[in-house]
């Protein structure tokens, strides 16, 4: 196994980089990091590049095809994206983006959703209750960024996505091939009372700050809200998501 102790060396440069978006999208790369992150990703069928271990993760990594490479912890540390690295890294080639027309239904939209946790979350929650794709507006965290796929725990690598720079003209689309788009709306009907869903429908969850914007909105053939029985206001973008999410497949 070949063993690299230098920060300065180029592959460890390389995917060192990998934390930036410019550069993920330059080299067409994601770096996965922990055993359970990397067998999904082969499990997903993506394309292994290169493997970084330590010491303790040296039989794991070269049980994987290609040849691993050896590295102290420190070279790890300055490679990983964690605080704690898990001792094993690895660079694959990203899954490519699909048109909006070709996720498979339904659809979850996130319009300006800028927290990775919470697009982490809401994928692997979307991915848990059947939904075929998630759809990213201008303004999203990068859904191929460490946090993003650390949080969707390997949805990311199972549910197809997409990306557009004007939602509320994808939706329009949408909406015009036959789907129900179901949009947050504080003056919007009870969730759990709502008129009828076509077959093929998208969820449009909101921003954080500022919710659904209005030109999304104007695009809604649902407009929709949770009831909040208790003192507060609203919920965590993902909790949201993720109790509608599994409402609507129900």
């Amino acid at each position: 196994m070949q063993t690299i102790t230098s920060v300065k060396n180029p592959l460890i440069k390389s995917l060192k980089a990998l934390s930036r978006r410019q550069e993920r999208e330059n080299a067409g790369r994601i770096l996965v990091e922990g055993e359970v992150m990397i067998r999904e990703a082969l499990k997903c069928g993506l394309v292994l590049k290169d493997v970084l271990c330590v010491e303790r993760k040296a039989d794991f990594a070269a049980g994987l095809s290609g040849e691993a490479i050896l590295v102290p912890e420190e070279v790890m540390q300055a490679v990983c994206d964690t605080r704690t690295p898990q001792g094993v890294c690895a660079s694959f080639q990203a899954p490519a983006p699909r048109k909006a027309e070709e996720l498979p239904n339904p659809v979850v939209a996130l319009d300006g959703v800028q927290d990775p946790g919470n697009v982490g979350t809401i994928w692997r929650t979307a991915d848990a209750a059947g939904f075929g794709g998630v759809l990213l507006g201008a303004g999203c965290a990068d859904p191929m960024s460490p946090k993003v796929l650390r949080s969707a725990m390997g949805s990311a690598f199972r549910v197809p996505f997409a990306r557009t720079e004007s939602m509320p003209e994808t939706l329009g689309q949408l909406r015009a091939a036959g789907y129900s788009i179901l949009c947050s709306d504080l003056h919007g009907e009870d969730f759990y009372e709502r008129s009828p869903v076509n077959s093929k429908f998208v969820l449009v969850i909101g921003s954080e700050a500022h919710g659904i914007s209005q030109a999304t909105r104007e695009q809604a053939t649902h407009l929709v809200k949770l009831p909040m029985r208790g003192g507060a206001e609203s919920l965590n973008a993902a909790v949201a998501a993720g109790i509608m999410m599994y409402e609507l497949m129900r």
